[in-house]
């Protein structure tokens, strides 16, 4: 079972730290069910994970959140991005202004060919233009791939 990290005692540099270390606990399950050897069998490519890190316009955060839960997930999965997770903060400061998920890819390379499918959708664009219709929703996007370490911890 997943424990939750208490956010309200990390400060907002520690955030992307304690989500990274959630992450690993879930992407370990999902290479326990043989993903890693899936991966080994395609030609040396492996399953990778993508944290996202949205630094949200300030006021913006239920919109982005509500894009994501309309559209975005839906033409994530029409273009082969599986995700893992989506997480909103519990306390301020970091509440009102980020938005973190993780996403699963086949490999770095699938990766981008969806990223780059997603972002020339038609279907995408009307959603991100109607969706800022009144500004912008996010100022700034991290983004991380990652890697499980033969050390990560087992899900029960």
């Amino acid at each position: 079972m997943l424990t939750a990290v208490p956010f309200a005692i990390l400060a907002p540099s520690e955030i992307a730290e304690a989500m990274k270390s959630m992450f690993a606990s879930l992407a370990h399950e999902s290479l326990a069910r043989g993903e890693r050897e899936q991966g080994g069998a395609m030609g040396g490519s492996t399953v990778v994970y993508e944290l996202r890190i949205y630094h949200v316009v300030p006021g913006k955060i239920e919109n982005l959140v509500a894009r994501f839960r309309d559209h975005t997930m839906k033409l994530f999965a029409d273009h082969g991005i599986k995700g893992v997770a989506y997480w909103t903060a519990l306390d301020e400061p970091v509440k009102s202004g980020t938005f973190f998920y993780i996403l699963e890819h086949p490999s770095r390379e699938a990766a981008a060919a969806n990223w780059k499918a997603f972002q020339d959708d038609p279907e995408w664009k009307r959603v991100k233009a109607k969706s800022e219709e009144n500004g912008k929703l996010v100022e700034k996007i991290d983004s991380t791939f990652l890697t499980l370490t033969d050390f990560s911890p087992r899900l029960g």
